[in-house]
């Protein structure tokens, strides 16, 4: 049925310009030298999906409804071009239709979450899937300490006036008890202004009351971010402040502060040096187990076009007290540290 759906979009031509429908996406594959990504804790080789930006395929477009009104929709799932495997559920990453006019874009369904949107511009690496911590922090630690990228049941706004942008996002909990029974909420506000901008999120993650305490988990994230783009030089920073309290008896809150800094320099027209540090610091857990890791990644970037980019990326992370670490945000580590130098091409379309 899926494959179905994804034939018949790509085939339809008339019927894509008819609904003035696009299609699009990217694929990023990379090659290379792993270390401990295995329980054998040894150098594996291989053929990796997505070193610089997550692979997908998407269909998004507008029908113009007349003084300065439209209504917009998309459909995008992530893909693994090493494996030729997709997000399960299929259009995981977006699902969403709505309107957008003059006072912004207002979507209801699955979407990216506003600190998503707003915080990428901050991180140095872009949410590289596996050399970036922003998104969902280090994903060997005993929670990811992360920002929630996307919600299901949304009701998603974004809008611009003058130098401010702001996100607003409601997720619905669906919860007959009551409304705030996994209910999502998130804020994201950005000020630019030449080469200078910055940015402040939040968000709340509820989850269900527990019988016994009569209280819900609550889990929240702020980020703050600062950034100059001279065009040639761009220089990000920014940290996140997560939270989960309890509502178990006898499990203990979680805490952890995300730190990160680097840099964006284009030395040639095609020629783009990237350079970040990564620092997690672990609270609230039992002595001598904070893992407190630590990631150094380098990047050069080299675009044969506008849209097809050649690259080769270095990178090197190490937690304290033989706490595990991983260069990726979605696969597990099995040492302290990890080491990792590919080469990789990604091409839009």
């Amino acid at each position: 049925m899926n494959s179905t759906l994804i034939v018949g979009a790509l085939a339809s031509s008339s019927a894509l310009a008819q609904s003035n429908t696009e299609v699009y996406g990217l694929l990023d594959v990379l090659f290379g030298p792993t270390t401990n990504i295995t329980k054998d804790k040894g150098t594996t080789w291989r053929v990796s999906a997505s070193g610089m930006n997550t692979s997908r395929l998407g269909f998004r477009g507008s029908e113009d409804l007349g003084d300065g009104l439209k209504a917009v929709y998309q459909l995008e799932m992530g893909i693994a071009p090493d494996t030729g495997t997709a997000d399960n559920p299929l259009f995981k990453r977006q699902a969403n239709v709505g309107l957008e006019g003059r006072y912004g874009r207002l979507v209801l369904g699955r979407s990216f979450t506003s600190v998503y949107d707003f915080v990428l511009a901050y991180d140095p690496l872009g949410y590289a899937p596996f050399y970036s911590w922003v998104p969902t922090g280090n994903a060997s630690g005993a929670s990811k300490y992360g920002m929630t990228t996307g919600f299901d049941n949304m009701v998603k706004y974004t809008g611009k006036f003058g130098n401010f942008s702001i996100g607003l996002n409601y997720g619905a909990g669906e919860q007959s008890s009551t409304i705030g029974d996994s209910a999502k909420g998130a804020v994201a506000l950005n000020y630019a202004s030449g080469p200078y901008s910055v940015v402040a999120t939040y968000e709340r993650i509820n989850g269900n009351k527990v019988a016994a305490t009569g209280n819900r988990d609550e889990t929240t994230a702020w980020h703050l971010g600062a950034m100059v783009n001279s065009g040639a030089l761009k220089l990000q920073a920014g940290a996140r402040d997560y939270r989960l309290e309890s509502a178990k008896v006898l499990t203990p809150d979680v805490r952890a502060r995300l730190y990160w800094l680097g840099l964006n320099y284009l030395i040639a027209p095609r020629l783009t040096l990237t350079g970040a540090v990564y620092y997690q610091d672990v609270r609230k857990v039992p002595a001598n187990t904070d893992a407190d890791p630590i990631m150094v990644v380098v990047r050069a970037r080299y675009a044969l076009s506008k849209r097809t980019d050649l690259y080769t990326v270095a990178a090197y992370a190490k937690a304290k007290h033989d706490q595990l670490v991983s260069l990726s945000r979605d696969e597990a580590g099995f040492g302290s540290d990890m080491r990792n130098l590919s080469v990789g091409i990604q091409h839009r379309f």
